[in-house]
């Protein structure tokens, strides 16, 4: 995975099929930063959805935003399904690039 500046569709979840949160950004790093240390209030920060469970990177902020919009629009079956395609488990796929576990 590119670190710095690259579109990226994410999905956090607050546990095992617990809650889940569906964003964008330009810099992953930073966001799940953002995310955890609860800087802008908002749904993740009151919902206490934290964990890095899936993501896809993009070629331009534009495909990034499009996919994002597209999965809000999906059922929550649909979503778990794509979680565990690639992240059975839902382990903190932060954990990976260096964040702290969570629990």
């Amino acid at each position: 995975m590119q670190r710095d500046f690259s579109p990226t569709t994410y999905i956090l979840a607050s546990k095992r099929n617990g809650t889940l949160y569906i964003g964008v950004t330009s810099n992953l790093l930073a966001r799940i930063h953002q995310h955890r240390d609860g800087t802008f209030e908002g749904f993740t920060k009151d919902h206490g959805v934290k964990r890095l469970v899936w993501f896809e990177q993009h070629a331009t902020m534009e495909h990034a935003i499009t996919r994002e919009k597209r999965l809000k629009k999906w059922e929550r079956a649909w979503k778990i399904r794509l979680i565990e395609e690639s992240n059975p488990l839902w382990r903190d796929l932060a954990e990976d690039l260096g964040f702290s576990p969570l629990d």
